[in-house]
Order: structure tokens, then C-alpha cells, then sequence
């Protein structure tokens, strides 16, 4: 076996063991600096443990990756959820107390993934984790994230949001065909960007992420100063804001915060955000380390702030009464409706169009993966960074899914049971990967741990999932479901999707080449802009 160069023994205790690898010196000469070289036609999967850089180099500083984990947690959930999550559980104490387990529950999740981020080092997330620790059925965990990533893989709801608010701040009359027409332009905006001026759009996102920080802060600091400003509603909420009197009108009851809390816990997601794109950052296990916990606690102590402000600014009975309208109430307060109904708008508006640039940054990093590893036809130009030096290939098949969900739903009840779809499936992926994290550990104890994950984190994070699998099958109190389905259709269908992935692996890596006489086998390949990748080939059986 040879010897694995010195450079790269932060990562592991032992010499990898090259499994299902075409020729271990042919994987080990292609190791450089510390990173498997793109020119490598090797797509091993034990070489996951290394870093690996993109053909189109790491772009990504400490402040960038920083940045793209901000705008990602933060969208619309902060200006529109804390009125809901009051109005549940009765009280300013418990509401405060809600959003501070939201965040106790994002670090536990956090932690896992920088565990296999640092551990795996490689652009893809979760196609990655999940291809290391489910080796066998083979190609099921590929299978089932590529159809994930591709058919789920949209970024529809921000984009609609953005068309909305867009109008709303311009004064508009806010129909279907406009809202949609400007959803469309930008999501094909930011799709070029990013696909032709890599660096310009890397740029924006980082303008877009400090602009939404600067917001946090302003509104931040408008709630201090709102103490001081005779017209807002400090004066009225003071004697309820009081320590003694803040957890008075509690609603303990179990199915009151478990809701609460699942609505804050998608408030801070995308904490993870980062992992999709390690092949683009600066010395990513460090960065990893440092950066996330850092961006995680930013956005914590962001959204707990501004929590208070909405507390200090608006009477508790229209908080309660607000629904999604919070941030309006805040702004109409303090600076009137006339500047409030612009305001709030505008800012609505950069957050989603933000969060729409960075996550169709990284799933279209997620694409490329999947094309590389020779699950999506056409695979050879959806893989090359060429001609922009940029994953243009990603960027399309992430564009065409999210186009198609922006302008064919008929209403908006059915867009809003797309994107329950869309998020049901993941559920799953993250159960298992917790659940692979603890056998990793007994199995692969050679491999270097940069970070470790708490035990109590992980299960946490099981336990979650578990809860948000089944929670659709709970019956609610009216009994009713979107657009009159019934309430659990839309994990049925997500659910469905996932058998269906099941169901298409079994056809075409086992019973047809069974019914045939071959196989499906690996080979690498290299493309001419450097970036290795696997084709499938059939081999017949001798």
C-alpha cells in the first residue's frame, strides 16, 4: 500500500483503505498540496475524506462562507413568524424562551454536520454523507439524492415572495401574472450571474447578506430607541414586560409549542448551508470550524433582539393578532404607515432575493455532483464548468424545476402544498445521516474527527426528524388540509416520491441488468476543463 503524503494526516489515523477504487497508486498520484487534484480521473469514495478543490479554484474566504450562511437562515421567517409563535403560546417569557430552544436546536443539528463537514471535506452535503455510510443497497443512497436534489431541489418560495413585496413597495396592484413575471426575473437574473461572472455573483450575495445584517441592527436599535418615542407602545407592554408578570398567560399545552417550536426551527434553517460548496472555501475544515458556530450564534442573538424590539414597539393584542405581519406593525409604529408600508416591503424583499441567490449558489453545486457521478443524462456538459469557468450545468437543472413550480401551480394554496412537499423528504435524509454519524463511529474510528459532535446533539436531532415525520399525520383541530386534500397529503406525496426513487433503483441497477446479463460499473473519466467524473458503464457478466 503506499504511503499517504504527510500533508494529508490531519485527516486520517491510518492509510485509506481504497475500496471500490479502480488502482490505489493511481489515487494516491494524484494527491497534491494536500487535495486530490480536479485532473483526477479516480471517483473513489474513500477519497471523500480529502479535500478536493473545483476546477473554477476556492473562492470562498472566511467572510464569504460567513455570509452565505447568513443570508441562507435568514429569509422571511424573522419579520413574519414571531406574531404566530406568541399568539401559541400566551406569553412574552415563553415566546423568548421558544425561539431560544429553536436555537439550542439548530446547534445540535449544526454539530453534526460540521462532524462530517470536517470529517468529509468535499462539496455535495448531503449526497456526500450519505453515499459514505450507505455503501450497500449500491447506488440507492445516489439514486435517492439525485432525485431529491433535482425534482425537489427548487428555490420557488423566496422568489414569489420577492415578486410580491417588489410590488407591494412600488405601489402596484399585486396580481398573478406580475408577481410571477418578476419571481421569473430574478431567478433567471441570479442564474446568469452566477453562471457567467462567478466572482461578481459571489460579490452580490456578500452586498446582499451585509444588507440584511445592517437590518437586523437598525430594527435592533429602533426597538431601544423606541423606549424613548412617546408614540410607540413601550409605555403600554412595560408592566407585562416585567420580570415578574413575563411567563403570565402561558399555554403549556404539548401541541401548542411542539408547533411553535418546528416554526422557529425552520426559521434557522440552512445552518448547514456551507457543506454543499467545501470544494470552493479557503482551508474549509478551519473555516468550518470557526465560521458556522460563529454565523449560527449571529443569527441567535439577531433573532432574540428582535423579539424584544417587536415586544417593546407593538401592543402585546396586536402582536397576537398580527399573523404574518409583525414587521409591518413594527415599522407603522415607529415611523408611520405611510413610511412603514415601503419600508417593510423593501426589506422583504432584498431578504428573499438574497436567499435566492445563495441557495441556488449551492444546490447548483449539489447538481454538479450529481452529474459528475453520472446520474443525469447529458452528465459530461452538466458536470464541465465551461465555458464561464462556473457550474452553469448545475445552475440549469436547478433553474428549469424552479421555473416550472414559479408559473404552473393555478393558486397559491397549491404552491404552498409544493413546498411542504418539497421539505418532507428531507426529513428523512437527516435522520439517516444522524443515524449514520453514530454507526461512523464505531466502524470508520480511523478517521480523523477535526470537530465531534456531542452524542446528546445527535439524538436530539434524530428525535426531531422522528417528530416532523410524523407530525403531518397528526389530525388538526379543524380537520381540514390545503386546498381541501387531505392534511397529510403532502407527506404522502413526499413520501411517495421517495418510494418511487426506490422503485426506479431497483429497476435499473438490479432487475433489468439481472434480465440482461450485465452489470453496472464505475469508470472515470476526465473532462478538458479538469474536472473528473464517472460514467456508467454496462458490463456484461461472463
Amino acid at each position: 500500500m503506499p504511503k499517504v503524503p504527510d500533508e494529508l494526516q490531519p485527516l486520517l489515523d491510518h492509510e485509506p483503505s481504497f475500496t471500490n477504487s479502480a488502482e490505489p497508486n493511481q489515487s494516491t498520484n494524484n494527491l497534491q498540496d494536500g487535495h486530490v487534484s480536479p485532473a483526477s480521473n479516480d471517483r473513489s469514495i474513500e477519497l471523500d475524506t480529502l479535500p478536493e478543490t473545483a476546477t473554477f479554484g476556492r473562492n470562498l474566504t472566511w467572510t464569504s462562507a460567513y455570509m452565505l450562511t447568513i443570508s441562507r437562515i435568514v429569509g422571511s421567517g424573522i419579520f413574519a413568524t414571531p406574531g404566530n409563535i406568541y399568539k401559541s403560546v400566551g406569553s412574552v417569557g415563553l415566546a423568548l424562551t421558544v425561539w431560544m430552544v429553536g436555537a439550542v436546536i439548530a446547534a445540535c443539528g449544526l454539530a453534526v454536520s460540521m462532524e462530517l463537514g470536517c470529517m468529509l471535506p468535499r462539496s455535495g452535503g448531503t449526497k456526500v454523507y450519505l453515499e459514505f455510510m450507505y455503501r450497500r443497497p449500491r447506488f440507492l443512497a445516489s439514486t435517492l439524492v439525485a432525485i431529491q436534489a433535482v425534482i425537489l431541489g427548487f428555490t420557488a418560495s423566496n422568489c414569489i415572495v420577492f415578486g410580491e413585496y417588489m410590488l407591494v413597495a412600488l405601489d402596484m396592484e399585486v396580481t398573478a401574472f406580475a408577481q410571477r413575471t418578476l419571481a421569473v426575473g430574478l431567478l433567471t437574473a441570479i442564474t446568469i450571474v452566477h453562471g457567467c461572472f462567478l466572482k461578481t455573483g459571489i460579490w452580490v450575495q456578500n452586498a446582499l447578506a451585509w444588507v440584511k445584517i445592517g437590518l437586523m441592527a437598525f430594527m435592533a436599535i429602533l426597538g431601544v430607541v423606541a423606549l424613548f418615542l412617546p408614540q410607540t407602545s413601550s409605555c403600554e407592554n412595560a408592566e407585562t414586560l416585567s420580570l415578574a408578570r413575563l411567563f403570565e398567560g402561558s399555554n403549556w399545552d404539548l401541541v401548542a409549542l411542539s408547533t411553535a417550536i418546528f416554526k422557529v426551527s425552520y426559521s434557522f434553517a440552512g445552518y448547514d448551508n456551507v457543506n454543499n460548496v467545501l470544494n470552493e472555501v479557503k482551508d474549509p475544515v478551519r473555516t468550518l470550524k470557526t465560521m458556522a458556530p460563529t454565523a449560527l450564534l449571529t443569527v441567535a442573538v439577531f433573532y432574540l433582539v428582535l423579539n424584544i424590539a417587536y415586544f417593546i414597539v407593538v401592543p402585546l393584542e396586536e402582536i397576537s393578532n398580527s399573523g404574518e405581519l409583525i414587521a409591518a406593525l413594527f415599522f407603522e409604529r415607529i415611523f408611520g404607515t405611510s413610511v412603514g408600508s415601503t419600508v417593510l416591503p423593501i426589506l422583504v424583499a432584498v431578504s428573499a432575493a438574497g436567499n435566492v441567490m445563495v441557495v441556488t449558489f449551492t444546490l447548483a453545486r449539489v447538481n454538479q455532483e450529481v452529474a459528475r457521478q453520472g446520474f443525469l443524462p447529458f452528465a459530461k456538459y452538466l458536470s464541465s464548468s465551461y465555458p464561464f469557468n462556473a457550474p452553469l450545468g448545475g445552475l440549469i437543472v436547478h433553474y428549469i424545476p424552479s421555473l416550472l413550480v414559479i408559473v404552473l401551480p393555478p393558486q397559491q394554496d397549491v404552491y404552498a402544498f409544493i413546498l411542504d412537499v418539497e421539505g418532507y423528504p428531507a426529513q428523512f435524509f437527516a435522520m439517516a445521516i444522524c443515524i449514520g454519524t453514530l454507526w461512523l463511529r464505531k466502524s470508520r474510528s480511523d478517521l480523523k474527527r477535526p470537530f465531534k459532535a456531542w452524542r446528546v446533539a445527535v439524538w436530539l436531532r434524530i428525535a426531531l426528524s422522528s417528530c416532523l415525520i410524523v407530525a403531518p399525520f397528526v389530525p388538526p383541530k379543524d380537520g381540514g388540509g390545503d386546498v381541501g386534500f387531505w392534511y397529510a397529503t403532502y407527506a404522502v406525496v413526499g413520501g411517495g416520491l421517495l418510494v418511487c426513487g426506490v422503485i426506479y433503483w431497483y429497476l435499473w441497477t438490479v432487475l433489468i441488468p439481472r434480465l440482461r446479463g450485465y452489470r453496472l460499473e464505475e469508470e472515470g473519466d476526465m473532462l478538458q476543463d479538469g474536472t473528473s467524473v464517472t460514467k456508467l458503464v454496462k458490463v456484461k457478466n461472463q
